[in-house]
């Protein structure tokens, strides 16, 4: 159970990084966080009470279908992920001001498999994932309505343009749009379904496979 703990700490610590990764790229969030952008823009309170009012609708959805993937990561996720974000972006700002073109690449590529590892870990530790995670995952495996990756490919893809769509509404300009829905987004969009999945069947599982060996 410690080790599990530890994987889902690591898990939404890395996710929360990532985030701060994406921004210092400058080339699009992750999906979900396109439709944090989206929605904050069209609905005026602060980005953090907005961020734990979403994820308490989701939160929800997922106790109502399927409770078993909520757990002590859930919550971690839920009350610290934009906090670990937002300092984490303040350092890396402060460690490189102006992130020139190739660093921004550099940035985005790690952002991408941070963010992949960081959810497979604690998608693998089961202990609870977040509440975004656990739609996706409720549509494949309660529901039986396809296979994960592809499941995530399309929540993906609804979050964006949802994201994009309430950004106009809110005001927002289409040359604007980039900064929330860019070549990062739409990257994370189609590839974190199947990138998670690799990272969980080639790391994550792994990992906790030899864990519970040596435990034994």
């Amino acid at each position: 159970m410690k080790k599990r703990i530890i994987m889902s700490i690591l898990g939404v610590m890395a996710g929360a990084v990532s985030v701060a990764i994406f921004k210092m790229a400058a080339f699009g969030v992750d999906p979900f966080q396109s439709f944090m952008s989206g929605i904050s823009k069209l609905i005026p309170i602060s980005f953090g009470t907005l961020y734990v009012i979403v994820n308490a609708v989701l939160l929800t959805f997922s106790l109502i279908f399927d409770r078993h993937y909520i757990g002590i990561a859930t919550f971690i996720n839920l009350f610290l992920l934009g906090y670990v974000t937002e300092y984490s972006y303040k350092l890396l700002r402060w460690l490189v001001p102006e992130p020139s073109m190739p660093l921004r690449v550099i940035f985005l590529i790690v952002g991408i498999i941070i963010i992949c590892i960081g959810s497979s870990l604690y998608i693998t530790a089961d202990l609870g994932v977040s509440t975004y995670d656990a739609v996706a995952l409720i549509m494949a495996n309660k529901w039986k309505i396809g296979k994960f990756k592809f499941i995530r490919i399309c929540t993906d893809v609804c979050c964006v343009v949802l994201g994009s769509l309430m950004f106009i509404a809110g005001g927002g300009q289409l040359r604007e749009i980039p900064t929330i829905a860019g070549i990062g987004t739409i990257i994370t969009a189609f590839f974190m379904g199947p990138l998670i999945e690799f990272f969980s069947e080639h790391i994550a599982r792994k990992l906790l496979n030899d864990k519970a060996q040596k435990n034994e």
